[in-house]
């Protein structure tokens, strides 16, 4: 970003909500989160609204986590059982309900989905007894395994296939009004997006890792594997109408 004339300041938005919130009061200029959000403030009459403009990831990054383990997990095991899931209307969850219909499963009728718990405290309350399983991201999913309250046993990734699942968007005026600012990030997400497809998972870790200072290294190489092995992440950023 230093090399493309821009000062960046990294700020956790804390879920997509949240995040766009941010972006429409200008709190940010650029927003990251699912590509879902855009549909809603354009459905909801906003006149200056989000515009994708980079994909990052094409499928989703986060895994179904069980209580006990599972050796050769089949979704059909998820009928009867308490889950927590994530926010109405959010990527995470529409994902996990298109993944249990594409298997015969009604989200509403066949399991008890919990959305009552606020994003990133799901994995504390399966530790605290909440739940036969939880929908986590990571670090948290590796962190439950490593802590033994809880086994991944899919990864929604791989199962619902390809999807635009986190972008990059901006408010339309922002983008007619900085045309450099938009092209020159996304010239440096580039250049990190071309690194990881010429460095292994223990390098990317490596070169992460500050970001992460509460996550040990090999904790790190084995999350940033868990991705590159479901192709993740989408190697040229461009945001299709089609993937949309």
């Amino acid at each position: 970003f230093e090399n493309e004339g821009i000062d960046l300041t990294l700020v956790t938005g804390f879920g997509a909500d949240k995040t766009m919130t941010a972006l429409l009061t200008d709190e940010a200029d650029i927003g990251f989160m699912g590509s879902e959000s855009t549909i809603y403030t354009y459905v909801g009459g906003t006149k200056d609204y989000a515009v994708n403009f980079a994909q990052l990831t094409q499928r989703a990054g986060n895994f179904l986590v069980s209580r006990t383990p599972i050796e050769n997990f089949t979704w059909d095991m998820l009928i009867g059982s308490n889950v927590l899931g994530g926010r109405p209307g959010g990527m995470p969850q529409m994902v996990f309900e298109y993944i249990l219909m594409k298997n015969n499963i009604d989200p509403k009728l066949d399991l008890t989905i919990d959305q009552s718990i606020a994003f990133g405290s799901t994995a504390a309350a399966f530790s605290g007894g909440q739940g036969d399983f939880t929908i986590e991201f990571e670090p948290h999913a590796t962190a439950l395994e490593q802590k033994k309250d809880g086994y991944v046993v899919a990864s929604l990734g791989e199962a619902s296939g390809y999807v635009p699942y986190t972008a990059f968007s901006a408010k339309k005026s922002y983008i007619e009004n900085n045309p450099d600012t938009i092209q020159a990030f996304t010239n440096a997400l580039q250049k990190g997006m071309d690194f990881v497809n010429t460095h292994t998972p223990a390098e990317i870790a490596k070169s992460i890792s500050p970001q992460f200072a509460e996550t040990d290294i090999d904790t790190l190489t084995t999350i940033v594997e868990r991705y590159h092995e479901q192709d993740t992440w989408k190697t040229d950023l461009v945001f299709s109408e089609e993937s949309f």
